[in-house]
């Protein structure tokens, strides 16, 4: 798996793989997807809702299917070393 640095969230434009980035004059310094104004926490809950990428992708259009993957990968990340030991499923 990835592994993200999220260690420079506080300074201006971090930037956070290839899509996500966190600039403190968007947003209020949430993370968001590049060149937009979409919270990536807002679409990752929306997926914890049972959403689909196909449902993300339709309500916003401006992302792509892998700027939205990477976000994916980036909350499955967090989560896996925030509780270290535990195993991906298959």
């Amino acid at each position: 798996m990835r592994h993200f640095h999220l260690t420079k969230l506080n300074t201006p434009n971090t930037e956070i793989g290839k899509y996500l980035v966190a600039d403190p004059e968007i947003c209020h310094g949430k993370l968001t997807f590049k060149g937009s104004r979409v919270p990536v926490g807002t679409v990752i809950t929306f997926l914890a809702m049972g959403d689909s990428i196909k449902d993300i992708l339709r309500n916003w259009p401006q992302l792509s299917r892998e700027a939205v993957e990477e976000a994916i990968r980036l909350a499955a990340d967090l989560v896996l070393e925030h509780f270290p030991g535990q195993k991906v499923a298959a």
